[in-house]
């Protein structure tokens, strides 16, 4: 038997998607089982034990347009796939397993529904569940039913020691905890304060004696830059610097993750680091109660300030809701997970 598990939206949703992997892979264990992703959501599958295959569609490279799209679509079909799951609903997503030939194809009812021969109800938007979740709910469809909940990303050899070489470089010692932070997200209701974040990597540097690692993807450059512009005790710069590889081998080694709603809180979970999420927005789908942390140790900090309606980006009244989370809140939520050091790794 051969599967198709699809994912094709960001790196956090694909991260949330790894505890499917392992329970398809137990209910199938002889089955080849594949899973799509976009290119930069391929260090968080690309060494799982559970999959024998990585596929990956570049929507915006070199599978673009729609002809492409088409051939890539008619090279899955010489693959003979015998299911495919949509763990994801994307109008793609669900004509290239039609175009692919693959004979089952689940996923839920919108974005081109009509593909597929079985459609299960979309109803992540009531926020009533985790998106862990949800993508465990699309299992049932065939028969599998999670016996584990824990997230799994892959650290590399190459990538654990191209973050000891950025230790070493910096003299981030193993006698110091070392405290990740992640102003970045994907829009700007989503952005606590770089001056808030520069005053609580203040105070652990003052108080915990911490050494502050600045990370964000390429596109919230800025953002790291403005925390590094508010701190006195210089911190370790690496916003757009790092792969996502080379991000989960780096937040393996932290002692603390704090972070805006995004992507790299999940990785963090998944590598056994304490996490602080913090939340904008009033909107049950983009709850903490369905994209929070799922580490044991971890803290969600997030204020309903009497929002009826939320805007989001067009908010109207300046981001009361990530206004109303404090530094001194971040900060004791921040004493309470922090560890000790961790070591060098072993390689």
């Amino acid at each position: 038997m051969k599967i198709l598990l699809t994912r094709t939206d960001r790196i956090g949703d694909v991260v949330l998607s790894t505890p499917a992997i392992k329970a398809v892979r137990e209910k199938y264990p002889d089955a080849h089982i594949a899973f799509m992703v976009r290119p930069y959501a391929k260090d968080i599958v690309e060494s799982n034990p559970y999959l024998d295959e990585v596929i990956v569609y570049d929507k915006y490279g070199r599978h673009g347009n729609i002809l492409r799209t088409v051939f890539f679509a008619l090279g899955l079909r010489k693959k003979k796939f015998d299911l495919a799951i949509m763990l994801h609903p994307t109008n793609r997503a669900h004509l290239i397993s039609w175009l692919a030939g693959i004979p089952r194809r689940i996923g839920y009812d919108r974005k081109c529904a009509f593909f597929l021969t079985e459609k299960m109800p979309h109803e992540k938007q009531k926020g009533e569940k985790h998106e862990l979740e949800y993508a465990l709910d699309m299992l049932l469809a065939i028969g599998v039913e999670a016996k584990e909940k824990e997230l799994f990303v892959p650290i590399k050899a190459n990538d654990a020691k191209k973050v000891d070489d950025i230790f070493s470089e910096s003299h981030i010692g193993n006698k110091v905890p070392v405290v990740a932070v992640n102003p970045g997200a994907s829009c700007r209701s989503k952005r606590w304060p770089p001056e808030r974040f520069a005053q609580v990597c203040e105070k652990l540097a003052e108080n915990e004696k911490a050494r502050i690692v600045i990370v964000s993807d390429k596109a919230n450059e800025s953002s790291a830059e403005r925390v590094a512009s508010f701190m006195r005790h210089e911190p370790v710069n690496l916003a757009g610097e790092t792969t996502v590889g080379e991000l989960a081998a780096l937040l393996s080694r932290a002692s603390l993750f704090i972070s805006n709603d995004s992507g790299p809180v999940h990785i963090a979970c998944a590598v056994g680091t304490p996490v602080i999420s913090i939340f904008g927005r009033k909107d049950a789908g983009l709850s903490p109660r369905r994209w929070g942390p799922t580490a044991e140790k971890s803290a969600t900090l997030h204020k309903d300030v009497g929002c009826e309606v939320c805007l989001a980006h067009n908010c109207k009244i300046g981001f009361k809701c990530l206004d109303a989370i404090t530094v001194d809140e971040v900060y004791s939520a921040a004493r309470t997970l922090i560890t000790p050091s961790k070591p060098l790794s072993p390689c």
